[in-house]
Parts: C-alpha cells; sequence; structure tokens
C-alpha cells in the first residue's frame, strides 16, 4: 500500500457489567446451556443498562484508546463509529461521541457494513490518513444488540451481546502498520440477515411491531455456509495482497461469530488455535464490536508483541466481509 505507514497506536474496550449466561436463557426460551456451548462456543454475553446506549459503550472505549495512543480527544481529526445499532437515526452515533469526548476538531460519521463494519471503518480511516486528508483517526465498533434482538427466538436470542472496541490510527514506522485490506459484498444476500423494521421501506408501525420485524433476523443455515466460505477466501486474498504466508501470521482475529466457523477458517489458514484470538465465550457475537474487543483483549493480554503480523477478517449482514493484514 503507497502512501505513508498508518497502524494502530492504541486500542481499547469496553463491556457493560450485566452477564447473561446460558442458564439464564434455558429460563426465557427453549434451550440449554450444553446445545448452545456446542453449536456456538458461547457460555455468556454482555447485556447494556437501560441507561445506556451504543454511544455510552463507544465512549468508554474511546477513552482508553486514547490514553494508550497518548493522543487527546482535541488532537483527534476523524471519528469513525461502526454500528447497526445507532443511538438513533440522526444524528450519527459517531456526532454524538464527538460532543462526549470534545473532540471539537474530528470529523464524525457512522458507517453501516454490519459486523463486517470494523474492517470497513479501518480501510476508511487508513486510507483518509494516508492520502493526507488527516493524521489520525478513532475507529470504533459499537453495538447494543440486545435493543433488537427477539428474547423469544430461540435460534437468535443465544448469540447476540453489547459491547465496544476503539482503535486510534496514525502513522507508524516504516515496516509496521497496514499492509492490505479486502473488502467485498453481495448484496443479493440481504435477506439472509437483516432487521427490516424502522427504516424508509418499513417505517414503525403496529404492524412491524406485531410481526416483530424491527428484530434480528437470520437464516441460521445459509449463513452459516456463506460464513465457512467467504472467511477463509476473503482471509488468502489479503495475504496475497501483502505478500505474506499463512506460516507468517502470528495472530488471527476473526469476528467472533461461531466456534466453528473460526475452526473452519483455522484449518484453511493451517494455524493452531493458540495463533486465533477468541472470546465467544465471554461476549458472544457483538456485531461490528467482535474484532476490536477480540484485538483490545490481546493487547491486555500481552498477546500482541512489536512487529507481530496480525490478520483481521469478518462477514456480516449484507452480505459483506473483510479482512486486513497488519505489522503491529
Amino acid at each position: 500500500m503507497n502512501g505513508i505507514p498508518v497502524g494502530i497506536l492504541g486500542t481499547g474496550m469496553y463491556v457493560p457489567e450485566r452477564v447473561l449466561t446460558n442458564k439464564d436463557l434455558e429460563k426465557i426460551v427453549e434451550t440449554n446451556d450444553e446445545w448452545i456451548v456446542s453449536r456456538t462456543g458461547m457460555s455468556e454475553r454482555r447485556i447494556a443498562a437501560e441507561h445506556q446506549a451504543s454511544s455510552d459503550l463507544a465512549y468508554e472505549a474511546a477513552l482508553e484508546a486514547l490514553d494508550r495512543a497518548g493522543i487527546s480527544a482535541q488532537e483527534l481529526e476523524l471519528i469513525i463509529v461502526a454500528t447497526v445499532t445507532p443511538d438513533m437515526s440522526f444524528p450519527s452515533t459517531a456526532c454524538i461521541l464527538q460532543n462526549k469526548l470534545g473532540a471539537k476538531k474530528a470529523a464524525a460519521y457512522d458507517l453501516s457494513a454490519a459486523c463486517s463494519g470494523f474492517i470497513y471503518g479501518l480501510a476508511n480511516a487508513t486510507g483518509l490518513i494516508k492520502s493526507g486528508i488527516y493524521k489520525n483517526a478513532l475507529v470504533i465498533g459499537a453495538e447494543c444488540l440486545s435493543r433488537i434482538t427477539d428474547y423469544t427466538d430461540r435460534n437468535t436470542c443465544i448469540l447476540f451481546g453489547d459491547g465496544a472496541g476503539a482503535v486510534v490510527l496514525g502513522e507508524v514506522p516504516e515496516g509496521r502498520g497496514f499492509l492490505s485490506f479486502e473488502l467485498g459484498a453481495d448484496g443479493g444476500g440481504g435477506e439472509l440477515l437483516k432487521a427490516s423494521g424502522g427504516g424508509s421501506r418499513n417505517p414503525i408501525s403496529q404492524k412491524v411491531l406485531e410481526d416483530k420485524s424491527q428484530y434480528i433476523y437470520m437464516a441460521g443455515k445459509e449463513v452459516f455456509k456463506f460464513a465457512v466460505k467467504i472467511m477463509g477466501s476473503a482471509a488468502e486474498e489479503a495475504l496475497r495482497k501483502a505478500g505474506v504466508e499463512k506460516s507468517d501470521i502470528d495472530l488471527l482475529i476473526p469476528h467472533q461469530a461461531n466456534i466453528r466457523i473460526i475452526q473452519s477458517a483455522l484449518e484453511r489458514l493451517e494455524l493452531p488455535e493458540e495463533k486465533c484470538m477468541i472470546n465467544l465465550n465471554k461476549y458472544g457475537n457483538v456485531s461490528a464490536a467482535s474484532i476490536p474487543i477480540a484485538l483490545a483483549e490481546a493487547v491486555r493480554e500481552n498477546r500482541v508483541q512489536e512487529g507481530d503480523k496480525l490478520l483481521f477478517v469478518g462477514f456480516g449482514g449484507g452480505l459483506t466481509w473483510g479482512s486486513s493484514v497488519l505489522v503491529w
């Protein structure tokens, strides 16, 4: 990738205090802990408090990322929030966050690419910094998926949680930073994973509420098949663009959607599980927040060292996918 080298200067994460365990879900819908763990790898997930919205979660993650980067909010030039659960239709969650942080110099906008949103945001911000338009950027994945989850639907309510992960991007030494991005979409698969109620096509009405179309709908088997295929191919394409071999990867940080999908990606990439950051057992699927939360947790646990090659890969509603290779 031409231009100045751009990488991650600091990471942060925040998850709400409330824990929703598989045992809790057993009391809500017809399911059980063993079934959930065997099919998804999830044991618990975090749920936002009633007073919390996506911007509140993003704010906490942003403070940690800024602190680790050694950059003040006043120095920020760009804020991108990837989310499918914005505080409201407008203003953007990024603008709400900008005000909370006091980042008066920063441009701010939201990005909607579902679970691929964080990687899309990284690509956006990296390109804008490389071009010289901005010197730094705050990129956040933040979700309150509990707000759009139907807790009477046992196929989806076991999967999703709330949280936020953040990174600060800026110039890094030569030989470090992002080496490649691979982004893609297949709008023809949009009906497989959606929350159709509440937009201009299907505005909120009594019928929408009765149909529960404001909640997440997922055609599980079809999405699973798509995910297994695209996680491997998107990862391989990012490696090809970066000129990096599979064996060179020090840590894979995948979207935390399902343990079987992650294991399939590991098999295709010929990587051992110890080279993969997995935390879906604690947080479930947090959509755009899952990769940055996993990254921030890996940094906290000292699993990422200078010079390490990281591979990010994810997929989501849209259908969308994204991958990236980074030298830490």
